[in-house]
């Protein structure tokens, strides 16, 4: 079946996210970095921030829900089952810190088919509780064609 082309540049319903000093400290333990700016208000103060900063990936975080409702809209006939993780970027205007109340919008950033597969990039603008840039998101996905044997 393969991609819906047409997509291409759909614009998909905000999600919020509130960013926690917890969540922020188990992601970073998950991860395996011990920043003490990711754990202690005072280390991230000193560093000039007003809360616990998150770790750069910690955007992936609040990215995933609106990601998810990409990934699971029928009109783009993705074959999740195929997937496998292309690429990961980043782009911040600013940290993300404790207490963010994150605004999350997902696009299709672009849709091709090369060689059979399924190349969907999803582009998620955060942006805070006042409507200012956080960031942006890449997440590419690639839905690999089926082998020979139709699997």
């Amino acid at each position: 079946m393969g991609l819906n082309l047409q997509l291409l540049g759909k614009t998909y319903p905000p999600m919020t996210y509130k960013v926690g000093r917890e969540k922020i400290r188990e992601f970073a333990d998950a991860v395996g970095d011990d920043n003490p700016a990711f754990r202690d208000v005072g280390a991230a103060r000193a560093l000039g921030h007003p809360d616990v900063v998150a770790p750069p990936t910690f955007a992936v975080v609040a990215t995933r829900g609106p990601q998810i409702a990409v990934i699971e809209d029928p009109e783009l006939g993705l074959d999740f089952t195929r997937v496998v993780h292309g690429d990961q970027r980043f782009a911040f205007r600013r940290p993300i810190v404790a207490g963010d109340r994150l605004v999350v919008t997902a696009v299709i950033d672009n849709a091709r088919s090369v060689a059979g597969n399924d190349i969907l990039t999803i582009r998620s603008d955060i942006t805070d509780g006042q409507g200012a840039e956080v960031a942006s998101v890449w997440a590419t996905l690639v839905s690999r064609a089926p082998d020979e044997k139709g699997a």
